[in-house]
């Protein structure tokens, strides 16, 4: 057994090292998580109407609880479970809804929250960002405090109680992440844009007399666009999996609404005897977040001259 240790051939440490070196390809050449992003996130996302074979919020309970089609159907009189069918390729639920046509859907819910809120939290964070760094003071004291307070609220909690007082709805799971991600940006960017104020182009730039916000603008601003990408990037796969666990705590979309933190929560109790309920939007959640993850590192190492350079 030694031997075959040194030598590399036990069977568990090879299946580990060959993960390893999967993940670290993946991260030197994108091609992986790309094609994992294009054909579970994007392209259903902006298909849909096409791609899915059922509509996502009208099913028929003659066919409730119907497994994928590979499953075949076991037991006989009132013990007998049905078999599976290609008229539904991955089963349906416990409304008879088809579970492809749901995740299908289900993209286009995440890649819209994910898109909406990025760009708001990012927008906002940028700018108060900028501000906070380039003058100082008493406006970076209240927005680093600002961000403070954002940065230690628990976002579950906040989630719980806007939907309470607002009730579950897309707008609500906005702004539960427009306000815990803006402060993200925010601490970014006012670092950045210190390190970048005190550059000798920015000197140069006042002495020629040119205002505060063409420079913030002009010569900040594009400095800290590649910080941007990457930071929108990794975020991506950290606001899905967020909208899933609030759409999964009843704090964030209301059914029937095809989310796939929906449809993790409505087929949790019955994940023994009808696990596909809860394994395909699961593993739809685990693809999109981890391809989103690749992504971002492989954006960091090739935007970062430093990393780049390594």
């Amino acid at each position: 057994m030694a031997n075959l240790a040194v030598r590399g051939t036990v069977p568990g440490a090879r299946t580990a090292g060959n993960v390893w070196r999967a993940l670290g390809t993946a991260r030197r050449y994108p091609v992986f998580p790309v094609a994992i992003l294009l054909f579970v996130l994007v392209l259903p996302a902006i298909f849909a109407g096409w791609v899915a074979p059922h509509d996502p919020v009208v099913g028929s309970l003659s066919d409730r609880l119907a497994p994928p089609f590979w499953v075949e159907a076991e037991g006989e009189g009132i013990y007998a479970t049905p078999g599976g069918s290609t008229k539904h390729l991955l089963g349906t639920d416990k409304q008879g809804r088809d579970i492809l046509s749901r995740i299908v859907y289900g993209a286009r819910v995440s890649l819209t929250v994910a898109a909406i809120s990025i760009f708001l939290a990012g927008t906002i964070g940028t700018i108060l960002g900028m501000i906070a760094g380039y003058f100082g003071g008493n406006i970076d004291h209240i927005v680093m405090r600002a961000v403070d307070i954002c940065l230690s609220m628990p976002a579950i909690l906040f989630a719980l109680v806007l939907a309470v007082v607002l009730g579950p709805s897309f707008q609500t799971v906005i702004i539960v992440i427009v306000t815990i991600f803006w402060s993200r940006y925010a601490r970014l960017v006012r670092g950045e844009t210190l390190s970048i104020k005190a550059q000798d182009f920015v000197a140069r730039a006042k002495v020629a007399g040119a205002s505060n916000v063409r420079i913030i603008f002009r010569h900040v601003f594009p400095n800290i666009v590649n910080t941007i990408i990457v930071l929108a990037t990794l975020e991506v796969g950290q606001v899905i999996l967020l909208e899933s666990t609030l759409s999964f705590l009843g704090a964030g979309l209301p059914r029937p609404t095809p989310a796939w933190g929906l449809m993790v929560a409505d087929g949790r109790e019955l994940l023994v005897t009808s696990w596909w309920l809860t394994v395909w939007p699961g593993t739809a959640i685990l693809l999109s977040v981890l391809s989103m993850n690749l992504l971002g590192d492989w954006l960091r190492d090739r935007l970062d001259p430093k990393l780049r350079n390594v």
